[in-house]
């Protein structure tokens, strides 16, 4: 992968790619083996269900679709109007919404979540601390931060090293757990070399 194939955090790239996000097997999870693998990682990071979960930056919804089966209620969130649309397709007659808006700045209202989850979004958003702290106010006590992340490119990397997000997560909760996913290939549909983890942060 070269710097020239990596997204931007541009509103308008989103919307370009919406009709096809799903083709990349760990976003469309249209493979049974990549799609089994995210929902076996997927039950053991999210709390007991049912519970209720803030998908910010959800795209499509798949991940959504996995929690929503696996008994959870999901609120998603997305600035691309494309993708909110297919998540709200791809999710007809479950229990599940979705909105159009900011990740950084939810438009919940006074909502809060058990979980708030999100995956390969905080790296493209400015003041990833001021973020973080946002989005712990956003759980219940006792709720839990789900927060997918990587490092991705070689020339010009783009995203958070594992050592620097545990170290913003560190004063928002009592405890974190690392979980690399790198090596796990099944998850991408194919091997791949670069740093990606699973950070789970839990609230007081």
């Amino acid at each position: 992968m070269t710097s020239n194939d990596l997204p931007t955090a541009d509103a308008a790239y989103w919307e370009a790619v919406a009709e096809r996000f799903d083709d990349e097997p760990d976003h469309g999870l249209q493979d049974p083996a990549v799609r089994a693998a995210w929902a076996g990682r997927l039950r053991s990071w999210l709390p007991d269900g049912p519970a209720r979960i803030l998908d910010l930056g959800c795209g499509t919804g798949s991940l959504a679709l996995l929690a929503v089966e696996q008994g959870h209620r999901v609120t998603g969130v997305d600035r691309s109007a494309a993708m909110v649309a297919r998540a709200r397709a791809k999710l007809a007659g479950h229990d599940a919404r979705f909105l159009v808006g900011d990740a950084a700045e939810p438009p919940v209202g006074e909502g809060r979540f058990d979980a708030v989850l999100v995956r390969h979004v905080l790296w493209a958003l400015p003041d990833p601390a001021a973020v973080l702290r946002r989005w712990a106010g956003l759980l219940v006590p006792g709720g839990r931060l789900v927060l997918v992340e990587g490092r991705w490119g070689e020339a010009e990397p783009m995203g958070i090293p594992a050592a620097e997000l545990t170290g913003l997560v560190a004063p928002l909760a009592v405890r974190t757990e690392l979980e690399s996913l790198s090596g796990d290939a099944v998850l991408w549909g194919k091997e791949v070399t670069d740093e990606r983890y699973v950070l789970i942060a839990h609230a007081p």
